[in-house]
């Protein structure tokens, strides 16, 4: 059995004229020998009637702080409506279609609402309905508890469902369908003459989404890597190839190993506040711990630490700043705040021990008037904060400095 996924975004099946298209992708796929499992995610974006957002202002429109049960079960309705249109508009074209829940579909997770973990899944039932020569059509982003309770995965959740799916179906590949024609170097409202890339590497995709390009759930990437099932993120409204998610070593098309290149894209993050810790030379070893944890107590996520005997620094969303500043003053820390940063990033497969990359980093700012207040890299890639102002100026100088425009 050739088991393909093949995962439609909200604006995928917003209309009955983009419905029709994925009607298409699903035929075009069974006509090549698959059998297609389907995820949909809710219809259409922030203001459309079933799009997720707006089901959230809905709940929270007679209660703010609707508990999360309550409120998974809400957004639970707009992938379970998108379902039944799309599985209508396939029965109406031939395909014999059935709609899953989550649960349905064997999905269970663990019971932190709003962002559950998949634990297992049952394939049985899909299975069962391929045998039967029938196109499952499985709500994404949610899932079932143990105890019968509905849950949702978190943002991207339809992504981590096609690739959980795929994973455990052992399918030949994933296909993310959205309303772009594939991965690209830059975001290209900011950078015009960012291109498509034809491969990526599970790791470097993975870096792109941790540091804001917003391509595909980082999650869905590791779930896919961890069996080597191929993703492919295409556009539903053209036939572009789209962007390969693979194992590294493979040719990009230029005949280029993907884990070779210095660096595949340049993503910002913006509405970031850096947090400045001072340290006084009589503190203990472990102030650190004790700034951090404070952090944790509170919720806080954090990102870009950097830890020097006299000082701590590390940013924060801008919406968290004055949290995280109230925390730490309470607790006797000497604590200064710059709101209004953006964290610029290269990312690439290639760039760990090759001299220079730091050089030509710094370089393509300094050569556009652009300071650095602070700097974090990895093994795949390096990550500058700036003022928000200088963001779009930023990933523009880097994404000419480091040759992304050509293959």
């Amino acid at each position: 059995m050739r088991i393909i996924v093949q995962k439609f975004g909200g604006t995928s099946v917003a209309s009955p004229e983009n419905r029709e298209l994925v009607v298409g992708k699903i035929a075009k796929a069974q006509e090549q020998g698959f059998q297609s499992v389907v995820v949909v995610s809710a219809m259409g974006r922030k203001g459309d009637r079933y799009a997720t957002d707006t089901l959230i202002d809905l709940a929270r429109g007679t209660c703010k702080d609707v508990n999360s049960r309550e409120l998974d079960l809400m957004m639970c309705c707009g992938e379970i409506i998108s379902a039944v249109v799309m599985a209508g508009t396939l029965q109406a074209a031939g395909i014999d279609a059935v709609v899953l829940t989550g649960g349905q579909a064997g999905i269970m997770t663990d019971n932190n609402f709003s962002s559950a973990r998949i634990q297992k899944i049952d394939t049985a039932r899909i299975l069962s309905l391929l045998e039967m020569g029938k196109t499952p059509v499985v709500c994404g982003f949610q899932g079932i508890t143990a105890g019968g309770e509905l849950t949702t995965l978190g943002r991207g959740g339809s992504d981590t469902t096609a690739s959980a799916l795929g994973a455990a179906l052992n399918a030949q590949m994933v296909e993310i369908y959205t309303d772009v024609d594939g991965i690209m170097t830059a975001d290209p409202r900011v950078v015009d003459n960012a291109r498509i890339l034809d491969v990526i590497s599970y790791s470097e995709v993975c870096q792109l989404a941790h540091q804001g390009a917003k391509v595909i759930h980082p999650r869905a990437v590791e779930i896919a890597m961890q069996k080597s099932i191929p993703l492919i993120v295409k556009s539903t409204f053209s036939d572009m190839p789209g962007t390969l998610i693979t194992n590294i070593g493979k040719e990009d098309g230029s005949g280029a190993l993907v884990e070779d290149r210095i660096a595949a894209g340049v993503t910002s993050l913006l509405n970031i506040a850096q947090i400045r810790v001072k340290l006084a030379a009589s503190a203990s070893q472990e102030a650190g711990f004790t700034v951090f944890r404070s952090m944790s107590d509170n919720k806080i996520s954090v990102d870009l630490i950097n830890v020097f005997p006299d000082q701590i620094m590390f940013t924060v969303g801008q919406d968290m700043m004055e949290k995280a500043a109230e925390t730490l003053c309470t607790l006797g820390f000497e604590v200064d705040v710059v709101p209004g940063c953006a964290k610029v990033s290269v990312v690439g497969g290639g760039m760990r021990e090759v001299p220079g990359v730091m050089a030509s980093f710094v370089e393509a700012l300094a050569l556009n008037g652009i300071s650095i207040l602070q700097t974090v890299d990895s093994n795949a890639s390096i990550s500058v904060l700036v003022r928000q102002e200088f963001a779009t100026k930023a990933v523009q100088a880097l994404h000419e400095k480091f040759g992304l425009s050509h293959p």
